[in-house]
């Protein structure tokens, strides 16, 4: 993310074609363990933990493709414990983007108990914008609530 801690975030969801890996996988990618802290609502307090680096994220409900987003970066030590204290479920998954057609698609390879789940976000800069679709995106699940990564932390791919 930029600089800004307070941005609207549009994003799309889509699964991957079976069998597609990122060019360069799992080495071009970047390793993420990520946790969602319980909240009395739908906001999603999240701890995400990529090699050096470490933020929390508030994101409010979705409204359509968007929604508020506050992110800052805090220290590893700090995002480790609070993964350890406070987030009884968490996401493990390499990040990989690609360029297509002047769009990055973040690719997400989870693993654990998301295992054999491959999934493709774009972020948009307006809900009405258009995209080339790559041939290896699948279904859109943007709307479907079970592909969110917190409802994936409670209740992963693999129990389905």
């Amino acid at each position: 993310m930029d600089e800004k801690h307070k941005t609207t975030e549009i994003e799309r969801k889509f699964l991957v074609q079976p069998g597609f890996l990122p060019p360069g996988f799992p080495e071009a990618g970047q390793r993420m363990i990520q946790g969602y802290v319980p909240t009395s609502n739908e906001t999603a307090v999240r701890v995400r933990l990529a090699g050096d680096a470490a933020w929390l994220t508030l994101k409010t409900p979705r409204v359509s493709l968007s929604r508020r987003e506050f992110e800052y970066p805090i220290p590893v030590d700090e995002a480790t414990d609070i993964l350890e204290l406070l987030c009884m479920h968490t996401v493990e998954k390499i990040r990989t983007n690609i360029e297509y057609e002047g769009h990055t698609w973040e690719i997400d390879v989870f693993s654990g108990k998301n295992e054999g789940l491959v999934l493709a976000e774009i972020e948009l800069p307006t809900e009405d914008t258009s995209f080339d679709a790559p041939d290896w995106l699948g279904a859109e699940v943007s709307f479907d609530p079970k592909y969110t990564n917190s409802a994936l932390s409670r209740e992963p791919f693999l129990s389905w």
